[in-house]
Order: structure tokens, then C-alpha cells, then sequence
């Protein structure tokens, strides 16, 4: 009894194991073919779209349904002005390109300011001052000798050249004082001192103007040569109009490419792939129960648990207790 037991449990097993194996192999294919079913729903399915500016082309495989190619048409009209633009932009760039040739007149002007303004505050105020004292001292010491020597033969001609008057001591600090002469005398050098005076004064103004004159001529220059490269950059400017119009025109033709584009997404149903997707895996997995469930195999099995039913097989057979079941009737 104990074999014929085991041989039905043996047998029992392998056709239930054979069945499970059948069952989960069917519910793997059920699920494949729920994704496929999903992935379909939810596959890019782009548009061609035609408008007044142009079109758009989309190919698939007939096999798979992928895209396998894109594109967009301008619409003639609108290809016909982008060539025109396009024209115009090839002689603007032209036109761009000799700028610099054209304005280096303005480069050179405001390298010269450049260099006479360093010319002019290349010195100190202080010795601007003494530049221009000097220079004016220069201008005047012919007429003063002539003034002074005048001077002297009126006094010789008169007896009053050794006439001296007005001279003072010592200074609270040490200094000299005045020394003693006659009135004419005294009166020509302190106009000459006066003059000498009002000199230093306007030397110290000079040496000033002449700094802040060097330095308005390197600003103008700086601003000369900003006008120069701010030329040259406004020369691009029809360049540039010409081919954003291009640019704008190509731009038009591929709205019908967007709006394919945009419509294939909107085709694209990924809500229902997923619920399809998910149907299809629980009705797989709702019949993977049935699908493995085999009658043969159950009632093998619970034959080999049932005592009584060994024990009437094992008096059938002989009663050896040494007979197995042959399996080959199962197709094992």
C-alpha cells in the first residue's frame, strides 16, 4: 500500500506541477499582450497639420506604428520672401563688414585727442603755472627795460638820480626791508611787482585750465571713440532686421509642426493604457486558478491521503504491498 500511495501522490504532482506551469506561461502571455494593448493606447500618435504658412509630415511604421520621421513644408509664398530676407541679410552683413574701414577716420580722430590731452597733463598745475609766469615775463622784459631805462634818463637829466626816500627797517620776521629810492623809481618797480602779482595769479588759474582742458580732451575722445563703435554695432542692425524676417517666416512654417506635435500628445491616451493595462492583468490573474486547476491531478493526490481507498487498491492489485501504479496511462 505504501508504494501504490507514493506512485499516486508522484503522479498527482507532475501533472498538477505540468498544469501551474501551463497556467502561469498562459497568464504571462495575457499579461504581455495587456501591455501591448496599453502601450499602443498610449503611443505618440502625431497630426499632419496644414496652414496658410505651411504643413507638416509625420511617417510611421506600418509594422510597429513608431514615428520614424518628421518634418514641415513652408508654404512657397512664404519660402519666396524668406529667399528675398535672406538676400538682404547676405548684402547688410556686407554692408557690416566695412563699417570698421568706414569709421576708422573717428577711431583716428580720438586717438589724436588721446594724445594731446596726455600732452596737456603731462605737467602739474603748479608747473603750468610757472610755464605761463615765465612765458609772460619773457613777453614783457623788453618793454620794461625800455620803461625802466627811460626811467632813468629823465631822473639823470633832471639831477634827481641820487634822490633816495622811502626805505624801512628790518621785518618783524628778520627780513629786509625796503630799500631807499626816489618816487619814480619806487613807483615803476611796485607797478612791476603788482604785474608780477596778478602773473602768479593767473599762472595758478592757467596750470588749472590747462589740467582740466588735457582732461576734457581725453574724454572727448573717449566719447568720439564710443560714437565710433557704436556705429560700427548700428551697422548690423539691417542685418540683423533682415534675418529675424527670416528667421519669423520659418518660424510661421513650423506652427503646422507644433500643432501636429501637440495633437499626437493629446492622442496619446495614458489614462486608458493603464486601465486597460490593469484589466488585462487581473483577468489574467483571475483565471490563473482555473488554468492550473487539473481534476486528475487533484483526485491522484487525494486518493494517495485516503487510507481506505490504498488499502482496497492494494487488496485489488494483490495485496503485495509491492506493485506501483504504472504511469504511462497518464501520459507521463
Amino acid at each position: 500500500m505504501p508504494f501504490i500511495a507514493a506512485g499516486a501522490s508522484l503522479v498527482g504532482g507532475l501533472l498538477g506541477g505540468r498544469s501551474a506551469r501551463k497556467a502561469a506561461q498562459t497568464q504571462a502571455d495575457a499579461n504581455i499582450r495587456a501591455a501591448q494593448i496599453a502601450a499602443d493606447e498610449a503611443r505618440f500618435r502625431p497630426i499632419g497639420v496644414t496652414t496658410r504658412f505651411g504643413s507638416s509630415e509625420f511617417t510611421t511604421d506600418p509594422t510597429t506604428g513608431r514615428v520614424t520621421g518628421a518634418g514641415y513644408t513652408l508654404d512657397p509664398r512664404m519660402r519666396a520672401m524668406q529667399d528675398r530676407f535672406l538676400g538682404l541679410a547676405e548684402t547688410g552683413l556686407s554692408d557690416a563688414e566695412g563699417a570698421r574701414a568706414r569709421f576708422a577716420p573717428i577711431q583716428g580722430a580720438a586717438q589724436g585727442l588721446f594724445s594731446l590731452g596726455q600732452q596737456y597733463i603731462a605737467e602739474s598745475p603748479e608747473q603750468a603755472a610757472q610755464k605761463y609766469i615765465l612765458g609772460r615775463q619773457n613777453l614783457l622784459a623788453p618793454s620794461r627795460e625800455r620803461q625802466l631805462a627811460g626811467l632813468r634818463t629823465n631822473l639823470f637829466n633832471t639831477g634827481r638820480e641820487g634822490l633816495s626816500v622811502g626805505a624801512t627797517g628790518l621785518r618783524p620776521g628778520g627780513g629786509e626791508g625796503l630799500r631807499a629810492t626816489n618816487p619814480e623809481m619806487e613807483a615803476y618797480y611796485n607797478a612791476i611787482a603788482q604785474e608780477d602779482a596778478r602773473l602768479a595769479s593767473e599762472g595758478m588759474q592757467a596750470g588749472m585750465d590747462q589740467t582740466r582742458f588735457g582732461a576734457g580732451l581725453f574724454a572727448t575722445g573717449g566719447n568720439l571713440a564710443t560714437q565710433g563703435y557704436g556705429l560700427e554695432t548700428a551697422a548690423l542692425g539691417p542685418y540683423q532686421a533682415y534675418l529675424s524676417g527670416a528667421t519669423g517666416l520659418e518660424n510661421l512654417g513650423q506652427q503646422p509642426f507644433e500643432m501636429g506635435a501637440a495633437l499626437g500628445g493629446r492622442n496619446a491616451n495614458t489614462t486608458g493604457a493603464n486601465i486597460l493595462a490593469q484589466g488585462g492583468m487581473n483577468a489574467a490573474q483571475s483565471m490563473f486558478r482555473a488554468n492550473a486547476y487539473d481534476p486528475t491531478a487533484n483526485f491522484l493526490l487525494s486518493a494517495s491521503q485516503n487510507p481506505a481507498l490504498m488499502r482496497q487498491l492494494s487488496r485489488y492489485f494483490g495485496g503485495g504491498g509491492n506493485e506501483a501504479i504504472a504511469l504511462g496511462g497518464y501520459g507521463i
